[in-house]
C-alpha cells in the first residue's frame, strides 16, 4: 500500500537528521500502527542504517546488528563482539573516524533489553559519551509501551532526559481510509472505519477487496485461516511482558460489560482487583475509560470502559464469541454472524467519529460555533443522556449533540422531530444554562439537500469525515 501522510512525524524525525550534534529520537506506538514503515520511509533517502530486533538471544542480536552496520562500515561484521559495550564503542570509533553521523534506527529496542538487562545502562553510557563524541543521530523505537516508558519516561529510567524528540505514532486519520480502499461514499468510509480503524496494516490487507466490506470481513476475520482471525491474541502475546492474562477483560467488555462492577461480576472477581489490568489495557491503547462530561478525570466512580480500537471491538463482538461456530461453518454461514452485528458496530463507530470531529468542525462549518474542546458523552442519574457535549475554548458556548445512524437519507420531517427531542432535553444539569449560549447539533449520515433547521445545525458524514482532512494535505473527501 502507498505510504500515507505521517507528515508531522516525518518532520519531527527530519529535525534530528539535520541536527549538527548528537541527537536521540524515541518513537513508540502499538503494534501494526506503522512505526516500522514510518522509520524505513524516513531513513530510505539517507545514508543511515536501519535495524529491527527480534526475540533472539543477545549474542545473535549483536551479530545481526553488526551485519546491518557492515553496509556502512565494511568488515564490521568480521568481529565477534562479546558484549554490547564493545560493539557500541567500535561503532562510535568507526563513525568518528569517517565522519559518519547516521542516522541509525534501532527498531523494537525493548527486545534487545529483554535479552540482556545490562544493555539499558550500557546504552545510556554510550549515548552520554561515545555517541555524543561522534555526533551520532540515533532513533530507538518499540511497540511495548510499558518497556518504552520504563526506559525513557520515568525519573529512574536509564534514558530519562536523554531524548531530544519523543513521540507516539497514532492511528491514521479517518480521512485517509477512503483513499486507501478506493471509497468515495462517506457512509462507506464510516463502515470501513468501524471494521479497521486507523491501523494501516489492516487497510493494506483489506485493500484488494475495495468496497466489498462483507467479503473482506469474512475472508480476513471470520475465516479460521484468515490473516486476522487470531490477530488480537497474537498482539497480546507479543507484548512485553505478554498481556494474554488481560484477554478475559476484553472478552467481557466486547460482550457489553462497561462498568467496572459489571466487568468484575462477569469475571467473578472483586472490582478492586481490576484497577491495574484495566490501567494496562488503557496504556496499550486497547481500552478507553470514558467519563461523563463535567466529571473529574481522576474520579472513576461513573466511568465506563470500552474497547478503543474499532478492529478489536469488531473482533471481540463478532469473532471471539463465535470461534467454535466459525471453525465449522462454510463462508456463506459465517458471514451471517457479521450481518447480524454489523449495524450496531457501524452505529458505535459513527458516534465515536462524531465526538472526535466536534473539536474540528468549526474550521469548515462556522454555523456550529466554537472552537470547541474535545467532546464527551453525558449521563447522570435521571438526567437525559447526550451523545456529544463540549464547551467552547472560551467557555461561553455549549455544544450538545444527538447522533443517529441510518443508511437511509433523513428527510425534513425526521430531522424536525429529532430537533424537537434535542431541544426538549435542555442541557446537562451540571451546566449553568443562563450563562452559556447553547449550540445544538444533529449528526446524521446523510440528509436531503437544502434542509435547514431553526434551532439545530445538521452535520452529515461528508462533513464529519472532511473535518479530519483539515490536517491531511492533499486529501479530498
Amino acid at each position: 500500500m502507498e505510504f500515507l501522510n505521517r507528515r508531522t512525524e516525518i518532520e519531527r524525525l527530519q529535525r534530528g537528521a539535520k541536527a549538527t550534534g548528537a541527537w536521540l529520537g524515541v518513537v513508540s506506538g502499538r503494534r501494526r500502527i506503522g512505526k516500522t514503515r514510518l522509520l524505513t520511509e524516513w531513513i530510505s533517502g539517507s545514508d543511515g542504517v536501519y535495524f529491527v530486533a527480534d526475540q533472539s538471544a543477545a549474542g545473535l542480536q549483536r551479530e545481526y546488528l553488526s551485519s546491518a552496520l557492515s553496509i556502512r562500515f565494511p568488515g564490521f561484521d568480521q568481529v565477534r563482539y562479546p558484549d554490547w559495550r564493545t560493539l557500541f564503542e567500535r561503532l562510535a570509533a568507526d563513525a568518528l573516524s569517517v565522519g559518519w553521523q547516521g542516522p541509525i534506527v534501532l527498531d523494537e529496542f525493548p527486545y534487545l533489553v529483554q535479552a540482556d538487562a545490562a544493555l539499558a545502562s550500557i546504552f545510556q553510557n554510550w549515548i552520554d559519551h561515545g555517541a555524543r563524541q561522534a555526533k551520532l543521530r540515533v532513533v530507538i523505537a518499540g511497540s511495548s509501551q510499558r518497556m518504552m516508558q520504563g526506559l525513557i519516561l520515568g525519573r529512574g529510567a536509564p534514558l530519562y532526559g536523554r531524548g531530544n524528540e519523543i513521540f507516539t505514532v497514532d492511528p491514521l486519520s479517518p480521512a485517509l481510509i477512503g483513499e486507501a480502499l478506493g471509497l468515495h461514499n462517506p457512509i462507506e468510509v464510516v463502515k470501513a472505519w468501524s471494521a479497521w480503524g486507523g491501523t494501516p496494516r489492516y487497510w493494506e490487507l483489506a485493500q484488494p477487496f475495495g468496497r466489498k466490506l462483507d467479503d473482506s470481513i469474512e475472508s480476513l476475520v471470520l475465516d479460521p485461516h484468515g490473516a486476522l482471525h487470531d490477530e488480537p491474541i497474537g498482539i497480546l502475546m507479543e507484548e512485553l511482558p505478554p498481556a494474554t492474562a488481560l484477554r478475559p477483560i476484553l472478552d467481557v467488555i466486547g460482550l457489553g460489560a462497561h462498568k467496572i462492577s459489571e466487568i468484575a461480576g462477569r469475571l467473578e472477581q472483586p472490582a478492586t482487583s481490576l484497577s491495574r489490568p484495566l490501567a494496562r489495557l488503557v496504556e496499550l491503547g486497547l481500552v478507553e475509560r470514558q467519563g461523563p462530561f463535567g466529571a473529574s478525570e481522576k474520579s472513576g466512580k461513573r466511568s465506563l470502559y470500552k474497547i478503543a480500537d474499532p478492529f478489536f471491538r469488531t473482533w471481540f463482538r463478532v469473532a471471539a464469541p463465535h470461534r467454535s461456530f466459525l471453525a465449522k461453518a462454510p463462508p456463506e454461514t459465517r458471514v451471517t454472524i457479521w450481518a447480524e452485528l454489523r449495524d450496531a458496530l457501524y452505529s458505535e463507530a459513527w458516534e465515536d467519529l462524531c465526538r472526535m470531529s466536534a473539536a474540528r468542525l468549526h474550521r469548515s462549518l462556522p454555523l456550529v460555533g466554537g472552537p470547541w474542546l474535545p467532546a464527551s458523552r453525558y449521563w447522570r442519574g435521571n438526567d437525559p443522556e447526550f451523545d456529544v457535549v463540549t464547551r467552547s475554548i472560551d467557555g461561553a458556548e455549549l455544544l450538545v449533540g444527538e447522533v443517529k445512524w441510518s443508511e437511509t437519507s433523513f428527510d425534513r420531517r425526521s430531522l424536525e422531530r429529532l430537533e424537537q427531542e434535542l431541544v426538549a432535553k435542555g442541557v446537562p444539569s451540571i451546566v449553568n444554562a443562563p450563562s452559556v449560549r447553547v449550540k445544538r447539533v444533529l449528526f446524521v449520515p446523510r440528509c436531503r439537500q437544502g434542509v435547514e433547521l431553526e434551532r439545530a445545525v445538521v452535520v452529515t458524514a461528508q462533513e464529519v469525515i472532511a473535518s479530519f482532512a483539515e490536517s491531511v494535505p492533499g486529501v479530498s473527501v
